[in-house]
């Protein structure tokens, strides 16, 4: 399995954003897609720390992973 920044990259050179000459104009096209490949992987990377929590061996003060990584990881 990758990880969420893994598969960020590869998403990225997929699309032609890195790796690759864009004129100014060609990123502006796809500054919408951009966005959602990053909303993606910020989804991915929360089901992965809740993953690891879930198979971690302790699991702290947390009942749940959502709690675990609401309370580490959200920024609100």
């Amino acid at each position: 399995m990758k990880t969420a920044v893994e598969w960020l990259i590869a998403r990225f050179h997929y699309e032609g954003f890195i790796g690759t000459f864009c004129s100014e104009e060609q990123i502006k096209a796809k500054r919408d897609v951009m966005i959602e490949i990053i909303q993606q992987a910020k989804e991915m990377e929360k089901e992965q720390i809740k993953d690891a929590w879930l198979n971690s061996l302790t699991k702290g003060d947390f009942n749940s992973a959502d709690e675990y990584y609401n309370q580490t990881f959200k920024s609100e």
